[in-house]
């Protein structure tokens, strides 16, 4: 299990580090869902992004700082049910990408419960 947590745990981190770059690129004119956010407040998400994909990896590297990945996964599940409210509320009928973020969010949430309850990362 811990193997199987820390391949999704790369891999979310890699994701999230490939949207925060996505971010510096106008997305918010890429998915019309997500026009609400001011340009400013993505640069920000961008930033925080790129914490977050760091946090979900330094543990490996450095057990002291174990709970940093639960709590990224954490943020990274609030963004993408923030996302998912922001698409409803837009009125957009394609609900691809809502479906799309549900499943990160889904995934982060189940990292974060398994670091936190089932297989948390050892300081020894």
């Amino acid at each position: 299990m811990n193997i199987f947590l820390w391949v999704l745990q790369i891999l979310l981190a890699l994701h999230t580090v490939i949207g925060a770059v996505w971010k510096f690129s106008n997305s918010e004119q890429t998915v019309s869902s997500l026009k609400a956010i001011p340009h400013s407040i993505w640069l920000i998400m961008s930033i925080i992004e790129i914490f977050c994909s760091l946090s979900l990896i330094l543990p490996a590297f450095k057990k002291s700082l174990a709970i940093l990945a639960p709590v990224a996964a954490i943020f990274i599940t609030i963004e993408m049910l923030f996302f998912s409210v922001l698409h409803i509320n837009s009125g957009d009928t394609n609900y691809g990408p809502m479906i799309y973020w549900l499943v990160v969010a889904a995934i982060c949430a189940f990292i974060a419960y398994c670091r936190f309850v089932l297989k948390p990362i050892h300081l020894t």
